[in-house]
């Protein structure tokens, strides 16, 4: 069986200790599993049985927003078993052209992580962006939700989703990282929202999942690691842990984001 992890970040090697390190200490996590690199990504999801990555890295300033993107897309081209979302950041100024560039590379989705880089998810300065990515049928995925923070707060993100809705968005972390109670309260009707599982069980337990996948639409669900943050074979052990049936248990693994992103 194919399984697809959809939150993966990777980094080049100059940076990804320094990266990863960042990422530690912004979530408290001192002693990060991996470095960030491909080469440990696909280590880690082999060793579980893991076939596909979706993989991005994000801008947190915007004179990397190109740079970033020429990574993720030699990497897709390098590793077969790679599909990519881009980059943007609020304050790039030819984001149609990058945008462009992005979709013939065959990169379909943009990932925004707003508590780094430091605006508002749903800040209108971002809307031309929404409006483009949403006529190259382009997907958003987001973090979402963070009480230390108002950039990511998935109130705001369901007003992202609420203002485009033939854009989809994948609201990472079931929706909301440690604002799992809210999401499910201001997402759970919206059809373009999709979820992923990364960094739910290692934040929150088992609980936020259970209610997860007891409030959210099934087919919107998707396995996601949290690379390099988690390992793979303890996020799938944590499914298997809520006891999902048999097809469930396959969707959330691959057919739905299959379909999702049109994977053969």
């Amino acid at each position: 069986m194919r399984i697809i992890d959809v939150h993966a970040h990777i980094y080049p090697p100059k940076i990804e200790h320094k990266a990863t390190q960042a990422i530690g200490d912004f979530y408290d996590r001192p002693k990060m599993l991996h470095n960030g690199s491909p080469e440990e990504l696909l280590e880690s999801g082999r060793n579980a049985g893991v076939t596909d990555f979706l993989v991005f890295s994000t801008a947190t300033t915007p004179h990397q927003v190109e740079s970033i993107n020429g990574f993720i897309i030699r990497q897709c081209r390098e590793h077969p078993e790679f599909v990519g979302a881009g980059t943007l950041h609020i304050d790039f100024a030819d984001y149609e052209k990058e945008i462009d560039r992005m979709f013939a590379a065959g990169l379909k989705g943009v990932k925004f992580h707003p508590d780094f880089q430091k605006f508002r998810i749903d800040d209108e300065k971002l809307f031309p962006m929404y409006e483009k990515l949403q006529s190259k049928d382009m997907f958003v995925i987001t973090h979402s939700g963070d009480p230390r923070y108002d950039f990511s707060h998935p109130e705001r993100v369901a007003r992202v989703a609420k203002n485009f809705p033939k854009m989809r968005v994948i609201a990472a972390h079931f929706g909301g990282w440690m604002s799992w109670d809210i999401a499910r309260g201001c997402m759970r009707d919206l059809p373009n929202v999709y979820y992923d599982t990364s960094s739910t069980y290692g934040f929150g337990g088992l609980e936020p999942m259970k209610l997860g996948f007891k409030t959210f639409d099934n087919t919107h669900i998707f396995f996601g690691c949290d690379f390099p943050m988690w390992d793979h074979a303890f996020e799938l052990k944590t499914l298997e842990m809520l006891g999902l049936d048999e097809q469930t248990m396959e969707n959330v693994l691959f057919n739905n984001f299959a379909r999702f992103y049109g994977l053969e």
